[in-house]
């Protein structure tokens, strides 16, 4: 039991740990959620669990072997049980904490090594060793720097935990708990600090030096895997579903122009098909006008009152307007898109494409019996195309980084992107805001011939 006779070290990064619990805690409730008396059931058995593992680890080499490999399992086997939403997501969130142990052995590595340079060429102790408070101070310094990784997760992470088949989370969780299992083996064979031997030729102060550099750049090259790892599969998915829905909504687009031209050659004849139905009715005869009329009742009489100026804008927004009166949205439309405005057709029908695409969701969203309105506006400013969308919006929804806290989707937050890359190809400008149930998102594009400073417009 002499191991158990000095914890000085253990009592010093007890509530260090305690701490990163708690960020992990509103980590895990923010991506997964969770009611306010399962957070307190996992602060309490984490905490408790890391109190057992690490005393029953100190009785022998063999239970602190084991104790290596049970903490982790048993810490992420809390987060799959006592947080909400998919398993595979949760199985997600829970490699990610267990991977940001790393940051903590990262610091804790680095600071022993300076720790023992200090002894050594300044206190001039031949063969130094850290005592049990420092090794206790410097693993709680390391805790304190696992906290800020939470905390950074938790403001960067958005596109990662939202809109995802679940698979995907599977996918992603697999070599994260890999790395954690490789780095686990590597600490364990560490055996007290002690990874890399000179064979007595260099002494145990250089032994442990090398030992824990080692270490320090074993944490480092598995932080930048994981990173690399989670920030790479993501911008990979962002990018493959922007293609997608981009290529998708050519198709959409033709299909749009195509019925538009029909029904402006429609309203360009219709003097010429009322003077005939007017002959034929004269001479009664009924079963030719039958026949007239069924050949010209598949065609759009009805080409909307958003004239623009471009067509296949007027025939996108006629779509659109149709579907917000069938949802009872109310539609305000001031479009005027200039004759020298020399923007892409197709870039200006992705624009007003996704922006109400974006409006009628989060209008469709809102119960029954509350404001529901789109306004849309756009106009030339100083040789620029700005173009401003408003809409209304559910009050609870929180807005951050073109991502809102609605319900999965498989393109939640991919319209923005695609608009974002228009806006950025024209070297324009892009805001979106929420505030008091009104969505805002505003685009300011110079036009292709005109060297203009975007800034003095703004």
């Amino acid at each position: 039991m002499k191991q158990l006779s000095d914890c000085t070290d253990f009592l010093i990064v007890a509530p260090f740990y305690l701490g990163y619990l708690w960020a992990a805690d509103k980590f895990c409730k923010k991506f997964l959620g969770a009611s306010q008396r399962r957070e307190w059931l996992f602060l309490s058995a984490s905490f408790c669990g890391w109190l057992f593992c690490n005393i029953w680890g100190r009785l022998s080499s063999v239970l602190y072997t084991f104790s290596v490999f049970l903490y982790p399992a048993f810490f992420m086997g809390l987060v799959v049980a006592l947080f909400r939403s998919d398993r595979e997501k949760r199985i997600l969130a829970a490699s990610m904490l267990a991977a940001v142990r790393l940051a903590a052995d990262f610091a804790a590595s680095f600071l022993s090594c300076l720790e023992l340079l200090f002894l050594h060429i300044v206190k001039k102790i031949p063969e130094p060793f850290s005592k049990d408070w420092a090794i206790g101070l410097i693993s709680g310094i390391g805790y304190c720097f696992a906290i800020l990784a939470v905390r950074w997760m938790s403001k960067h992470l958005e596109t990662v935990f939202c809109g995802k088949p679940r698979m995907w989370y599977v996918i992603l969780a697999v070599p994260l708990l890999m790395i954690i299992t490789v780095y686990d083996v590597a600490n364990l064979g560490a055996s007290n600090g002690i990874m890399v031997r000179s064979g007595g030729s260099m002494g145990l102060y250089y032994d442990q030096i090398f030992s824990l550099a080692g270490f320090f750049v074993l944490d480092f090259l598995s932080m930048a895997a994981a990173g690399f790892y989670v920030f790479g599969m993501n911008r990979i998915y962002l990018e493959q579903e922007k293609s997608g829905r981009y290529h998708s909504q050519i198709s959409v687009y033709k299909m749009l122009a195509q019925q538009y031209r029909q029904s402006e050659r429609l309203r360009h004849d219709m003097k010429n098909h009322i003077i005939a139905l007017s002959a034929l009715s004269r001479n009664k005869e009924w079963e030719k006008i039958d026949d007239y009329l069924k050949k010209m009742e598949n065609i759009a009489l009805d080409v909307g009152g958003d004239m623009t100026g471009n067509k296949a804008v007027d025939a996108l927004l006629y779509q659109k307007r149709k579907r917000a009166e069938e949802e009872n949205v109310k539609w305000e439309c001031d479009v005027q898109i200039p004759k020298e405005c020399r923007i892409n057709e197709f870039d200006l029908c992705v624009l007003f494409g996704n922006m109400l695409d974006n409006a009628l969701e989060a209008c469709g969203r809102i119960q029954k019996g509350e404001c529901r309105f789109i306004n849309i506006q756009a106009k030339t400013v100083k040789k620029c195309f700005l173009l401003e969308v408003k809409n209304s919006m559910d009050r609870t929804e929180k807005y951050a980084v073109g991502f809102t806290n609605k319900a999965d989707s498989q393109e939640h937050g991919i319209g923005l992107l695609n608009v974002g890359d228009v806006v950025h190809g024209y070297n324009g400008v892009m805001n979106a805001q929420a505030k008091n149930g009104i969505f805002v998102i505003s685009v300011l594009m110079p036009f292709p011939d005109a060297a203009h400073d975007i800034k003095t417009v703004v």
